[in-house]
Order: C-alpha cells, then structure tokens, then sequence
C-alpha cells in the first residue's frame, strides 16, 4: 500500500507540469462551477423570508434542484417557495407559515450534460431569543470582605446572547481587578465592600439576529460591616444564617473559577483560546499566566477583563500544552493548571483542487490535500455520485487524495467532489475535467499600454487560453528573434517581467500564442517614465516668530506626460481648514503663526505611476510685537489724468504682521495742511491703483497697521496736478418742498471742492409746473444750496432738475425731481357720516372719502371727534369731555371702541393734511345699549347674632341700564379655608339689605352680591362674616369640667404606672420575650404585612406593577413609608430605628418601620422596648 501510495506521488510530479488550471471563457462548453453559495451554518430572521443562495456558472448554463435532508425537495409543490429565474437560489414566503418547518439541511445542485456541481450542506437554523424565566430574587446579605458571585444564567439562544451588566439608568456597572464579569456572564467579587451594596444588579442579555435585548430582575447587594454591630447582633445574624458563610478576615487567594487546582479544555484550529482564573482573597489578588511546556505567543496573545482572561487567537498546533494561572496578594499565592487540548477540523494543506482543461489524449492530476486532527478521510464522488459507484474510465485512476487522468479522451468531461472530514468538520470542493481541443487566443486587449517607472519592474501580460495548453513567446516591435536571456522573467501565465526597466525598453512588445491548433497573436505597449522626484531638499527645521509668516516650498522634477498633484500633511493628518494656510503650485504659506502650527510639514508629490515626499519640522518662538516702521520710497508711476500707481517699500514688521496699509493724501490747492484718508490694501501688497479726481494738487503719504498699532507716516511723495474739468456729477438730495401756500422752495446738497473738478462752481435750477405745454423755467445759483419760487398755486406738482456747472463746461444732464408747492388747510367736509353701533361698547363709524382736490395738500387721514352727551339712567350724569381717535390714510371707516352702556353719543368727522385740519363734518348722534352693571358699590355685615346675619350693600355707580335684580350667593368655610356648599338667594331692584337665618355649617361664611340689567349680572363684591364666638360657645358643654371625665383620666394614669413597674421588674430578672413563638404564630411578615392604622394582617398581593399593599397609606407629608416586608437591612442597620430584645431577637423586623409604631411611641407602645433604651432607664434609677 505503502509502494502504491509513493508512485502515486511521483506520477503526481511528473504529470503536474502538463495541466494547469485556467479561467475558461463562457463561451466554450465546460461543466457547472457554483460561484456563491449560503454558508454552511445559516441562522435565518424569522420575522424575514429566507433566502438560500446557489449560484453557478457554465456552457450550457446549468439546472438547479435541491435536497432537504437527504431526499429531493418539491419546489414545484410548495407554493411559498420560488427559485429565482437562471439561478438556483430559493426564496421562502415565511409571511403565512412558521420559519421552523423549513429548518433542516439544504444542499444545491447544479448540473449541464457536462457535469453536476453540489453545494455545502447548508443547514437552515431560525434564531432564537427565548425571554427570561420568570423568577423573583431575594436580597443577598453578606459581610464586608468575604466574595460573591451573582449568576446571570442568561436564557439559551441561537446564536448566544452577549451578557453584560447595568444598573437601573442604564450605565454599565463598574468593573476591576475586585469586581468582573465571566466568560459565561456571572459577575464576580473578590471581596466585597460597603459600597457594593445596591438594588439594581441588573443582567442584560442582547441577541445580537433578532436586535432584542432580555434583562433579568433586579439583584438587591447588602454589604454588613460587623465591626460595627454589638455582639448581641452578630450573635443573631449567626444564629438565623444571614451571611452566607463565617466572617472573614484577611486572607491568601483561592480561586473561584475554575475549581481545583487543574482543569482540561479543548480548542480547534483557527479558533479563539480563551481561559479564565478568577480569585477571591483580602486585599483583592492580582493574576498572571505563563505557559509551563513553552512561551506565550506574544502577537496573538492579549489578557482581558484585568488579566483575569487569557486569550489566543489564531489556534495553531503549537498551542497546545498546558498552561498556569497564579492568582497572589501578600498573604500568600495559588496556582492552577489548564491543559489545552488543540483538535482541527479538516483544513486545505495547499488549497482545493484546481478546475482541469485537457485536450483529447493529455494527462493530468486532480489533487485533494489536507490536513486535520484526528486525520481526516478523504471520499470522492464524480457528479455528485460515489466514485466507486460511478461508470469505469480507464484513463481515471483513484490513489486517496489525488485522480490521476491518462490520456483522456472527449466525453471525459465530469464535476469531480473531494470530500475531507473527521469529527469536528468537513470540506467539501467541486473540480471539474473539461476535455477540449481548443485553438488558442489570447485574452489581453489588444494595444495595452503599459507605463512603469524607470528603475521598477515592468510586467506584460499575455493572458491566454487553448486546449492543448498554449505556448508563449514574445517579440521586440519588428524583431523577428524571440525575447530571452537575463533581462526577462518568463512566468508560467504568459507574463513577460522586465526587472529593472530602462527607456530603452519602451516601445511595442508582441505575445504569440501557439498549440497544435493554432496561432494568436497580440500587440503591447510599454512606456518607461522618469521619475518623480523633489527638486530642492527643503530645510529638515525652520524656526519662525510667533505672528510672522513662514513659507514652505516644495519644487519638483518629473516626467513630462505625468501631471503630479501636490498633497501637504501637517503631523501626517490634513491642514488645518484656516485661511492662514495657503496652499501654491509649488509652495505653502503659513501666515499669522501660532503656537499650534508648530509640528511636521510633509509635502507629497503624487503621479498615477509614483510618488515623492519630503519633511520639514516648523518651530515657533515668542517674540515682543511692536508698531512697525514707516513704508519707505514711495514712487508715482503710470500716471495718468484720473489715476496715478502709487508703490512703497514696507517697513520692519516688528514681530506682529502688517494686516493693511492707510493711505491718505494732501489737496493742497483747496485744503493745504489738511490730509483725508483716499483707501487702504491688505498688508501683502505694497502698490496700489489710485483714482484721482480733476483740479487737485495731490502729495500722498502711506501708514503701516499691525496687532500693536499704526506706524508713523511715510515721507510724502512728490505732487502731483490733476488737470481742470467739466463736473463729473450733480447735486444729491434735491427736493423741492412749499413753506407757505404760495412757494416752492427748491434744495440740494453742495458739491465739494473734490467734486467741483474745476473753478467757477455754480448750479444751474430748473422748473416748471407738470402740465402739458408748461415751459422750463431756468435761474444759475451760487455760493448757496436752497432756491425759492414765489407765487406758485397751491399744492401744484413740479418738475425739478439742478444742474453742477463750472468754467470747464455743465455736468451730465440731471435727473428730474418731483416736487409740490406749499399746503393750505382742507375745505372740504366727510359726506354721509354715519353711526353703526357693534356692541354696547363699540360702534363703527362710516364716511365718503373728501375729493382730492378740497384737501389742498398730502391727505394724512381723518380724525373722528366724540362725546358723551348724556347717559339714559337717571344717576350717571352727563359727560361732555370730547375724545379724539385719528385713522391714518385713505380710510374711510372707524372703530370707536371703550364706549359705555346705556348712553348717548355726538361726533363729527374731519379731515386733515400736513398743513392742518379741515371743517367739520355735520355733528351726528348714537345710543348705545344696555351693557351688565358695574359691582354693587359696597357690602357690609350689619349685625351678627345666635338667630340671624344681616348684610347692607349700595346700588352699583354704573347702572350700564335699569337695574332688575340682585344675586347673593354665601357658603361656609371651614378652617383650612375649604369652601362648603354654596346657597344662592334672588334679592328684588328695590333692596339694600338681608337678614340670613343662623348658619349651620361654619362659624366663617362667604358672600358674593352682583347686580343685574336685562343684558346679564355684573361683577360680584365679596365680603366674609363669623358667627359670634359666644353665640357658639354657648352651646358647647364643657367636657373637662366633668367629674366622670376626671376620674377616667385618673383610672388610666394609675393602669400605666403599674405596668411600667411591671416592666421593669421583669427586666430586672433577665426575662426574655417570646420572639420565636411570636413567629411561630404568625407566617412570614413578607407575606402577612400589616395595617399601618390598627396593625392587623392583610392579605398578601404579589403585584409586579409594585403598587402598596392593602392597608398601606401615604404620610401626610408626601413621604412614603416602606413596606413592613421589605426586610430593608436600613431599617434595622446601623443608623435605622430596628431594636433588639435581651437575647439578640430582632424585633424591629416586625414592628421596625410602621405606623402603629409611630403612633405609639412612649410608655403606652405594645411593642418590646429597646434593650438600649431599657439599659438607660435602669441606670437612671441606679
């Protein structure tokens, strides 16, 4: 077996040369190859349709059809199942059906009369995220110091959920070398403390397919510190088991996880080793792990959850061995051993068989190398059917992992599957024999232009295919020699390699490809690039002053056909986005520096084929900034009639950059001595372009401005004459406005000597009335800037225009102004002047709009004059005042609002321009109607008596109409001022007063009094009254002064003192109360709360909404108090109100924290007395 296995091997090498594997094209007949395919393990979203994936490619193109654990699977038969059109995939509607019944194992088959592929056994699994069983968790008491594992036990999923811990906000419990979490979701204490106790340790559970997050019940912690209890309560906390084991001290490490002192895991291939040595001990242990059979791999290794955790990945056969975890404080160390078991699932040992193209009568090998622990057994099947059970081929030989072919022949063609597998895996990989004779052609596109770097690698692709194999060779341009020798690399794929290119290689390069069949042939193109390459070497460091500018240049060399793009960096990330960088063709520019900008500078010259860079490190100093020195040699140049070039040389920056420069200029000719700003540059430029204006002596001096200030002025310049012209402009703000009825007053503003461009300065006005046939009328003014026009009609439009003339000619033809001569007051009146009256307080008033020709000027609106006449109610008297509302604009209506009830009105109506305002209009008049009366002027309690209240109250002053009636309404007030019941009481027009009968609700009574008219009440006036303290204390009879009440008072008093004597007595000779039987008679308190108002029992409710239990009440002042069950160690703590009897029972767990007990506090409390309390009032009678 062994001889075979070796000749196997050897024809394997000798025939290995003769096929290699090649991509054939789809236009040639080949057998099926399956190009995608859903994974092996598939959890699918059962809130989604399933989606099994099979794709495969071939000539012809191949059929599909499926299996479902191991029996051909109907597609046709189940209409929630489609197969999408020329591919194998199916698509499952889960919409009406459970997504479970489609779980099982799928496997894909593609097949053509070539030959048939099969998929993976893909095995459909729905996820799963079950919720958390339902469980109530009791509070957990332990002692400070000992440890503590609180289990999560997470509900199982598919795939598992990630475990982390929370608290009720929602933020992540902290963790530490004291407190972490395990791998399997526990969270564990090395030692606990006082601050670990909480009600909200909460477990989460997130399922990572179906995004659902489970959590468990809330964990309650209490952390006890006994060197703070008396021995009378330790002795009771043992005594019922609170703490889940002895106190404890001190102490050296054991470990929690794992348990003993060696465990045993095992890992596969590939995989992730994760191992895991939790301690407890006091002061908390720290943890380390070695290896005893070798080293830890250090770049796969990494230690979590605060060394606790090991973690390998990439599991190779070289992991395995065993491992120690030492967990050591100062009182001592432990050690555990892991032996680490590494098994492999089959894996590829030079990758799957490769698809073989034969030609009729070649030879060739199909080769299924792998590897795995335990070792694996190979199986082949041809098309999807055992090989052994497949039709005999002489020219097919089986010798385990590889299919030797001999001289095969047409027809031969077949998928070949190589299976490998063992107990944890398998493999599985399609190969298929294609048997062609096929002449060659090259696949490389024609006229490829290749382009390299000089000095690099030139590769040249002639990518081919034909049955029998093609043979390559390749030609220089014309050159009727084949390529060979040093210079070139032949690889097996057709690829020619240049190593070391050169410009002499550049050129056109021909690959021909050549078997028994045929020739092809096809055309390349090289072209070797100079390089890119940095010109200049920058400085390595440049150091700047604070404020200044720096300049960082970046010249290049390369080939002229490549266009690079320049890239720069500051500490290999991007500039800052600021406009203080600039970036150039070839340069940066860094202005205003700061401190920040200190750092690496990198620019990168990038092309298509290379690239080239270069570093410069920026250094920035402080330095003092001061004001800069003055701009020096100014120079005029380019001088023409309106312009001048005026360029300076800067003076020293002083540490602070010039961020402008003023420039100002002297007219001696009108304003000798005096100087005016004329514009300002940015502080980069240092000329400027000047526009002048005619008829000025200019001389110009330049100020440099900085952070610190402005510098002195330049030296001025020479002077320079603007020659004479005609005026550029006119006069601005022309308006022409009458001051009386009769003129037009025609103004403007003056033209300065700047603007005059000339001597001779005057101003050409010109009017004339806007009518047709009206004539311009003309008058030159000078030396002022207002003309008048006498004798004009009033309120006349005109036209207007004001002309700038000089001895150099006029200037441009003017604008022309609307204008009106003056106003005079209106003559006309509003017509058809009328009241609509709204409401009793509101009326409208209407009028036609006065002819535009009787207002004799700008309408500014009308003005609506109204008064009060009279009201219609014999005690409101008249009011004659005028009231004035005036309604801007071409209105013609108003709302007169704030009008009163029940009166008469007069008013007119005006109208009024910018002069004043016109006549009136005919005076009119409107009554408006009743309105709700005003509130009685006053109410007063008269008298008060056993029998009787009366009130005295005034008519209202605005009646707003005929008074009807009266309403009173009264109701009681207790003394928390809440109001009783109301009564309501109709009084007539004509009353002034009541007399109520004696009220029996209240000593304190409330009264409201409104007034009525037909339109509805009135506000009310309220006033408050009490019935007189001795008419009620009359009726009372004097308790205390009874003698049967005394002596009650007296019986009780003596009962109390005897018992507390009792009490003491019995304390005395060390009696004990029957807490235990007190228990006995009772269940659980948990379940048998108790009454807070007579401490009796109740039913127990379990609700999970947390609502009180029955009986239970909220304190008046807003607190809640907690429930008796609650067993809250506060309540009986240090600091809590829990008490103790005589033998360490604790009796505040049953009477601790409720209401009887507050109500009883003092000698008359039917709970047992504190032992404290007791011990104290023992030593006052000692």
């Amino acid at each position: 077996m062994e001889k075979r296995r070796m000749d196997a091997a050897l024809l394997v090498l000798i025939l290995g040369h003769l096929a290699i594997a090649l991509e054939v094209p789809l236009d040639l007949p080949q057998p099926p190859t399956i190009t995608h395919q859903s994974p092996k393990d598939y959890i699918i979203d059962p809130r989604e349709n399933i989606t099994i994936h099979c794709e495969a490619k071939g000539k012809p193109h191949p059929s599909f059809s499926w299996t479902k654990d191991g029996t051909h699977f109907r597609i046709e038969e189940d209409p929630r199942v489609t197969m999408k059109p020329h591919s194998g995939t199916l698509v499952v509607d889960i919409s009406m059906m459970r997504a479970e019944n489609y779980e099982g194992v799928f496997q894909c088959t593609a097949r053509n009369n070539h030959g048939t592929a099969v998929s993976n056994n893909i095995v459909i699994r729905q996820s799963r995220s079950p919720l958390w069983s339902k469980e109530k968790n009791r509070p957990i008491v332990v002692q400070e110091g000992v440890s503590l594992v609180l289990p999560c036990r997470p509900p199982a999923g598919l795939p598992p959920p990630i475990v982390f811990w929370m608290d009720n906000n929602f933020q992540k419990l902290p963790q530490s070398r004291r407190v972490s979490q395990s791998l399997n979701g526990d969270l564990y204490f090395s030692n606990v403390r006082r601050e670990d106790s909480r009600n909200d340790y909460i477990c989460y559970a997130r399922f990572t397919h179906t995004q659902t997050i489970q959590q468990k019940q809330p964990i309650t912690v209490r952390v006890l510190n006994l060197d703070s209890i008396n021995d009378t309560m330790a002795a009771f906390y043992n005594d019922t088991d609170l703490f889940s084991e002895a106190p404890m001290d001190e102490r050296k490490p054991t470990f929690l996880i794992p348990p003993g002192s060696s465990s045993s895991m095992r890992v596969l291939r590939g995989h992730v080793l994760e191992m895991e040595c939790i301690a407890e001990g006091l002061p908390t242990p720290e943890v380390s792990w070695s290896k005893v059979s070798g080293e830890l791999p250090s770049r796969r290794t990494s230690f979590l959850h605060f060394n606790k955790t090991l973690r390998i990945t990439k599991v190779s056969e070289s992991d395995d061995g065993v491992y120690r975890c030492t967990a050591r404080n100062q009182f001592g160390s432990v050690d555990h051993t892991i032996s680490v078991s590494v098994k492999a699932a089959p894996y590829w040992i030079s990758g799957p068989p490769k698809n073989l193209v034969l030609a009729p009568g070649e030879n060739g090998v199909l080769t299924c190398r792998a590897s795995g622990i335990p070792k694996p057994l190979i199986t082949w099947t041809m098309n999807g059917i055992p090989i052994e059970n497949s039709p005999t081929d002489e020219s097919r030989k089986v010798e385990d992992d590889v299919i030797i072919f001999t001289d095969v022949q047409t027809g031969s063609s077949a998928v070949y599957q190589c299976n490998v597998s063992n107990e944890y895996g398998y493999l599985l990989s399609n190969a298929f024999v294609n048997v062609l004779s096929e002449p060659p052609r090259v696949m490389t596109p024609s006229n490829k232009i290749y382009q390299v770097i000089k000095n690099h690698p030139a590769l040249l692709d002639c990518a081919s295919f034909g049955s029998p194999l093609p043979k390559i060779t390749w030609f220089r341009d014309l050159s009727a020699s084949t390529l060979n020798g040093d210079n070139y690399i032949f690889h097996d794929n057709g690829t020619i390699e240049i190593p070391v290119a050169q410009a002499q290689n550049s050129g056109k390069y021909m690959c021909v490809a050549t078997n028994a069949l045929g020739i092809s042939k096809n055309h390349v193109h090289l072209e070797v690039k100079e390089p890119t390459r940095i010109q200049k070497q920058r400085e390595k460091t440049k150091t700047v002053q604070k404020g200044r500018s720096v300049v960082f240049e970046c010249k290049v060399n390369h080939d002229e056909t490549l266009f690079p793009t320049m890239t720069w960096l500051k500490d290999n990330g991007e500039l800052p986005d600021e406009e203080r960088f600039v970036v150039g063709s070839d340069s940066l520019t860094i202005v205003d520096v700061t401190e920040s900008d200190a750092g690496m500078y990198t620019c990168i010259m990038n092309t298509t084929l290379d690239h080239d860079s270069a570093t410069t490190e920026l250094n920035v100093v402080e330095a003092i900034p001061e004001k800069p020195d003055p701009p020096t040699d100014l120079e005029l140049t380019d001088q023409t009639k309106r312009s001048v070039q005026l360029t300076w040389t800067p003076g020293d920056e002083h540490n602070s950059p010039i961020q402008k420069f003023l420039i100002q200029y002297e007219d001696s000719l009108h304003h000798r001595g005096h100087w005016h700003n004329l514009t300002e540059v940015p502080g980069t430029m240092t000329t400027a372009h000047l526009k002048l204006s005619p008829y000025v002596h200019y001389t110009f001096r330049v100020f440099a401005l900085n952070a610190v200030g402005y510098s002195n002025a330049s030296s001025p310049s020479k002077m320079y004459k603007t020659d004479p012209a005609a005026p550029d402009e006119n006069p601005a703000g022309v308006h022409g406005i009458g001051t009386e009825h009769d003129n037009l007053v025609i103004s403007w503003k003056p033209l300065s000597n700047l603007q005059s461009n000339g001597p001779g300065l005057h101003y050409k006005v010109s009017w004339r009335q806007k009518k047709l046939g009206a004539e311009w009328a003309t008058q030159n003014v000078s030396s002022n800037s207002k003309f008048t026009v006498s004798g004009t009609p009033t309120f006349s439009p005109y036209e207007i225009k004001v002309q700038a003339v000089n001895n150099y000619g006029a200037g441009p033809e003017p604008a022309v102004v609307l204008g009106f001569s003056g106003e005079d007051l209106p003559i006309g009146t509003p017509d058809n002047v009328k009241a609509v009256v709204i409401n009793s307080t509101l009326a409208k008033i209407l009028w036609d709009a006065v002819p535009h020709n009787s207002i004799r000027g700008h309408l500014k609106g009308y003005k609506v004059y109204y008064w009060r006449k009279h009201g219609m109610h014999k005690h409101n008297p008249d009011h004659m005042e005028k009231d004035i509302l005036s309604f801007s604009g071409n209105h013609t209506h108003g709302m007169l609002p704030g009008l009163h009830p029940f009166s008469a009105y007069l008013f007119h109506v005006r109208v009024y321009n910018g002069k004043g305002e016109g006549p009136p209009s005919p005076t009119q008049h409107f009554k408006t109607p009743e309105g709700a009366p005003g509130p009685p002027t006053s109410l007063e309690v008269a008298k008060t008596d056993l029998d009787s209240l009366t009130l005295n109250w005034s008519p209202p002053l605005e009646h707003n109409g005929h008074i009807t009636g009266y309403t009173l309404k009264y109701q009681p007030v207790n003394n928390s001022n809440e109001l009783g019941p109301e009564e309501e009481l109709a009084l007539a027009a004509n009353e002034t007063s009541v007399t109520l009968p004696i009220l029996k609700y209240s000593k304190r009574y409330k009264f409201l009094l409104s007034a009525k008219t037909s339109s509805g009440a009135g506000p009310a006036v309220s006033q408050e009254a009490a019935v007189s303290d001795e008419a009620v204390a009359s009726r009372q009879v004097d308790i205390a002064t009874q003698g049967w009440f005394i002596g009650l008072m007296c019986a009780i008093a003596l009962l109390i003192l005897i018992l507390l004597i009792i009490c003491f007595i019995q304390r005395n000779k060390g009696g004990k109360y029957p807490v235990k039987e007190k228990e006995d008679a009772h269940t659980d308190p948990e379940f048998q709360p108790m009454k807070d108002d007579d401490c009796t029992f109740v039913e127990y409710s379990d609700n999970e909404d947390h609502k009180p239990l029955k009986g239970s009440r909220t304190p008046s002042n807003g607190t809640v108090k907690r429930d008796d069950s609650d067993d809250s160690l506060v309540d009986y703590g240090e600091g809590g109100d829990g008490q103790f009897n005589e033998d360490g029972s604790f009796i505040g767990q049953y009477s601790g924290k409720s209401s009887c007990r507050d109500n009883a506090e003092g000698p008359e409390s039917s709970e047992a007395p504190s032992p404290i309390n007791a011990m104290n009032s023992l030593n006052s009678f000692v």
